[in-house]
């Protein structure tokens, strides 16, 4: 009989839930009859006026119960912090939507129609006339307004400070490499669009299913927006059908359908179209300048990078991606910088590993380049200038296992028989290129709170308010509730994605296992000890004169170590104790004394193998190795499934995703999926992934660091390095398309 779950590839408990359509997404609940529908209409331009609104026509459609715009809608709470509290990246006022006539950026939301029926509230969205003063003086494109870039007036994450003299350093350096490296923007195309249902109760009581990383975070929004007491505005979202950072900010289709809801008394559904999702944020275009020297036997001398990337006009939006060159590798000259250019577009938002998948991409093939400048394989390049300590905040790493991820990666890909020499290698048509990268991201923790019941009947049931939107949090959570105390995993059920749950801050920046996994275990150890309290006082105990180091709690048992036969089951104790329930409330909190001597941070190696088809210029990853060191791995399986996704959507970045804006009308022109490409199966081969052991009992009591971001850094630069190999061609602009290897 064993209990131990933490480290086995336990299945979704939440899978079966999903694949039989029992799981409920924010769009799906129509537990209410008379809910009506919501339909936005969005902006053909992207700066200017609104001068005329005819509503009449659409209003005058028989099922047609309103037209919310800026000429009906006034006196709400708005104000900056409205968005400020909910963990905003960007400094400015953000954007309100039917505030202003002012049009700020292309597709716009301008008006809801709200109607009976789906159906009728998009016909009648075409009725309504809108007449604009179009102010033709845009400002669009990264590239062709750097004479506008300037500092921003904060920084989400400060720029690390310079050190040593890294102008000196170039210039006293042998080997030599400067390039500019760019990539567009990129934009979130979860499944799930974005979805807000909200359920209209008594005395304007709101139950409101949205589409969130952050359940807590939309109800704080809605809250200071309409004034709503916790009470008034309860948000649910047991399932999210992927993410990637679009649930972090609260989106605007929340707003409009609380704002029906309190107007019309009426239950609604608001979903947002494809298209729609181009229109809320999006991964920044960057352009990074990148200056490195080295020495002749291959040592970093001097890294010096310039940043430049997009931001509205309302909001100054940042990302931490200039550090990434002062961290990876040993340099005792670094010096950085990072502009901003305003932009007549939406503010960028956080997409999956947000600054790390770009500072490392252009940092990684800057890398490779001087590697080939200095005639040194590009691992062996990486290892000789391997970082002991981190050089930006002079600490010590609490971790760091990469050079196993190096050696182990480049074994099981085969690294050692590469052929140095670009376009060496060949299969048929075929020009066989072999790129290597380094990957890293932080691993963090944050403040959660947890709750867990055991009844008397053997079952525990422990929640929090966090969220699961494919990362496997259900099954990752339950794991360590039934290993902690004891428990048959049949016999626990974790809950989450309801704000009335115990406190928990959004689920993104690959924290969610570091803080929620602290919180499930230390309020299980809580139960724990209360549970053999309960045994050491029930009559004729074994455990009398024992203490907790002396017994074992597995399968539901309380057992002697020194004589398993010596037991008493849990249930035994809860009722020769007349206890029915034990219910437990925590907060798990970062051991700062302790983290704050330490850099804490997940490694990982890629290694990439491409054929390039030597007369059509196409490009296949047909080979992936990703070696991952992150600490404590709680479920290889869910673990493994994180880092491929990773991957997957590192390949589109490499190659695909591009969100094309034509200047003219600071629009993005391929808005929908049919023309934004994303990975699909035919384009996915082989992917191997690697969990390097690692042993940190810094980062958190569980010695777990967060996968969600990991398995995507590094991907794209591995690739172009890879192209490279394949065709001595050096692409330093993303996507990769065939046009540029031609």
């Amino acid at each position: 009989m064993t209990s131990n779950y933490i480290g086995q590839p336990v299945s979704r408990v939440d899978g079966r839930a999903k694949v039989t359509g029992q799981a409920k997404y924010a769009a799906e609940f129509n537990v209410v009859n008379g809910i009506v529908y919501g339909f936005v209409v969005s902006s053909p331009i992207a700066k200017g006026k609104i001068t005329v609104v005819n509503t009449r026509q659409a209003l005058a459609q028989k099922g047609v119960l309103q037209v919310f715009t800026h000429e009906n809608v006034s006196g709400l709470a708005w104000f900056d912090r409205s968005y400020k509290d909910q963990d905003s990246p960007s400094d400015g006022s953000p954007f309100r939507a039917f505030q202003s006539p002012e049009i700020q950026f292309s597709q716009q939301p301008i008006a809801l129609v709200v109607a009976e029926t789906f159906e009728l509230a998009r016909y009648a969205a075409g009725l309504i006339h809108f007449e604009y003063e179009v102010d033709e003086k845009l400002v669009a494109g990264l590239e062709e307004n750097l004479d506008k870039a300037r500092k921003p007036k904060t920084y989400k994450v400060p720029m690390a400070k310079p050190r040593g003299k890294a102008e000196d350093a170039y210039e006293q350096s042998a080997v030599k490499h400067h390039g500019d490296y760019y990539h567009g923007s990129e934009h979130h195309n979860p499944m799930e669009m974005h979805a807000t249902t909200v359920i209209y109760g008594e005395d304007d009581k709101l139950i409101i299913y949205d589409k969130t990383q952050g359940v807590q975070n939309s109800q704080k929004y809605v809250k200071n927006v309409f004034g709503l007491s916790t009470e008034e505005a309860r948000v649910i979202s047991p399932f999210v059908g992927g993410a990637f950072g679009s649930g972090l900010r609260p989106q605007y289709q929340l707003y409009m359908a609380v704002l029906a809801a309190l107007e019309l008394k009426r239950s609604i559904k608001v979903v947002l179209t494809r298209q729609q999702m181009f229109s809320f944020g999006h991964r920044p275009a960057t352009l990074q300048k990148i200056v490195m020297g080295a020495s002749e036997d291959g040592k970093l001398q001097s890294i010096m990078n310039h940043a430049y990337t997009e931001t509205s006009q309302f909001e100054e939006y940042t990302e931490n991606i200039v550090n990434w060159s002062g961290y990876l590798y040993q340099c005792d000259n670094v010096k950085f910088d990072h502009q901003i250019v305003p932009q007549d577009v939406y503010t960028p938002l956080d997409m999956r590993a947000p600054g790390g998948v770009t500072g490392v991409y252009a940092m990684e093939v800057a890398v490779d380049e001087l590697a080939y400048k200095a005639g040194k394989d590009p691992l062996d390049f990486r290892i000789l200038n391997y970082a002991e300590k981190d050089q930006n905040d002079d600490l010590p790493f609490s971790s760091k296992e990469l050079r196993q991820c190096y050696l182990q990666g480049a074994e099981r890909f085969g690294w050692s028989k590469r052929n140095a020499e670009p376009r060496s290698m060949r299969e048929g048509h075929s020009l066989i290129g072999w790129g290597v990268a380094t990957g890293a991201w932080e691993a963090q923790q944050m403040p959660v709170r947890a709750r867990a019941l055991f009844s008397i009947d053997g079952k525990l049931v422990v929640s929090s308010a966090t969220a699961d939107f494919g990362t496997g949090t259900y099954t990752s959570m339950t794991q360590i509730a039934a290993d902690t105390l004891g428990l048959n995993i049949e016999d626990v059920l974790f809950k989450l994605g309801d704000s009335s749950m115990p406190m928990s801050p959004l689920s993104g920046g690959s924290w969610t296992a570091s803080s929620v996994g602290s919180a499930v275990y230390s309020v299980c150890e809580n139960v724990k000890k209360k549970l053999f309290s309960l045994a050491r006082k029930v009559e004729n105990s074994p455990f009398a004169n024992s203490d907790t180091e002396d017994v074992v709690f597995d399968g539901g048992r309380i057992s002697l170590k020194s004589n398993p036969q010596v037991y008493l089951t849990m249930t035994e104790v809860m009722q020769k104790s007349g206890t029915n329930v034990i219910d437990e409330d925590t907060i798990s909190l970062p051991n700062m004394l302790k983290q704050k001597f330490y850099s804490r941070y997940t490694h990982s190696a890629v290694f990439v193998e491409v054929k390039v088809d030597e007369d059509l210029g196409t490009i296949q990853v047909s080979r992936v190795v990703s070696a991952v060191a992150a600490g404590r791995i709680i479920n290889p399986k869910t673990a493994r499934s994180q880092v491929l996704g990773g991957v997957v959507w590192g390949i589109g970045q490499a190659l695909e995703e591009d969100s094309v804006l034509d200047n003219r009308f600071a629009r993005f022109m391929n808005h929908n999926l049919a023309e934004y490409h994303v990975v699909v199966n035919a384009d996915v081969k082989d992917i191997d992934v690697i969990f390097v052991e690692e042993h940190d009992d810094v980062v958190n009591p569980l010695g777990v660091k967060g996968l969600g971001e990991i398995g995507i850094v590094g991907v794209a630069a591995a690739i172009s390095n890879a192209v490279y190999h394949a065709t001595g061609k050096r692409v330093r602009d993303l996507p990769i398309h065939l046009d540029k290897v031609m």
